[in-house]
This record gives structure tokens, C-alpha cells and sequence, in this order.
């Protein structure tokens, strides 16, 4: 039942992100909804790098990142508006389905009794156990979709959901 419920988060959070996604065209993914706030090409390889991270910091076996993209996207590199420091959403969303598709397999080989087990310390300002964790990989997902909204209202796209 736990398993279902972390699963179908992950998944409603993926189909929320597409959703909102679908009509957006490369260039849009660099347009920020206020000047302090990250563009969506940015938030995508953030999201994309903190599944790996928080995957494999859990001893989760995760596909290799390729190579020089968690770089990419850290603080320092997130007032970036170069366009050749990022990617197509094409790409971003082949990753992510890429580290999700292993994520989702982690969950399901991770015995119902390791759920409860405690994550390490430092990661339990957002999860303190493994279940909280792959909770909040699909919650912080849904954390960045606000964003996506307000962009789309400043574009003028149509309401979706």
C-alpha cells in the first residue's frame, strides 16, 4: 500500500509537469517568472541532479548522469540565461523519465521493511526516511510546478489542469 501511494505520487507529479510543459518551446524554457526565480531549463536539470543525488545517497543503483551535467546546475550556475549552458526539453524529459524509470524500480526493490529505516542525517531537513524520501522526490517535483504556472500566465498560454 505504501509502495502504491509513493508510485502514484511520482506519477501524478510527472503527468502535472508535462502537462504544464507541453506547450512550451525550447527558448520559453529560459524565461524566468520574476527576475530572482530560476527559468524552467534550469529547474529541470536541478530536479533531474537532486533525484540522481538523493537516489544514490540511499544506495539506489541510478543510470550515470552524462558527463558535466550535475555541473550545470547548481547555485551558482542557476542566474545562467546562456542558452548554450542548457538543453532541449526533449532532452531534459528523456533524462528524467530516464532517472525516474529507475527510481520507480529502486521503490519496488526496496524491501516494505526499509521504508521505515532512517536516511542519512543529512538529508533529514526533507526526509527522514527512506519512504519520506521517495516521497519527496515526487512532492519536490510539484514544489517547481508553481513556477511552470506563473510563466505560462506571463506567456499567456491557456489554462490546463
Amino acid at each position: 500500500m505504501t509502495k502504491d501511494i509513493l508510485r502514484d505520487l511520482m506519477g501524478f507529479s510527472g503527468r502535472v509537469t508535462r502537462i504544464y510543459l507541453s506547450d512550451f518551446t525550447d527558448d520559453e524554457l529560459l524565461i524566468r517568472p520574476m527576475p530572482e526565480m530560476n527559468h524552467v531549463a534550469w529547474q529541470l536539470g536541478h530536479l533531474i541532479c537532486s533525484e540522481h543525488s538523493m537516489m544514490t545517497r540511499i544506495g539506489c543503483a541510478m543510470p550515470e548522469l552524462p558527463a558535466g551535467f550535475a555541473e550545470k546546475y547548481t547555485d551558482k550556475t542557476s542566474r545562467s540565461d546562456d542558452p548554450a549552458q542548457f538543453t532541449t526539453k526533449a532532452e531534459y524529459l528523456s533524462l528524467w523519465d530516464t532517472m525516474r524509470t529507475a527510481t520507480l524500480a529502486a521503490l519496488d526493490s526496496t524491501p516494505q521493511s526499509e521504508l521505515a529505516k532512517p536516511t542519512p542525517e543529512s538529508m533529514h531537513r526533507y526526509a527522514t526516511t527512506v519512504a519520506a524520501l521517495f516521497r519527496h522526490v515526487g512532492a519536490h517535483e510539484l514544489m517547481h510546478v508553481g513556477q511552470y504556472v506563473a510563466i505560462r500566465r506571463k506567456l499567456g498560454k491557456p489554462v490546463l489542469i
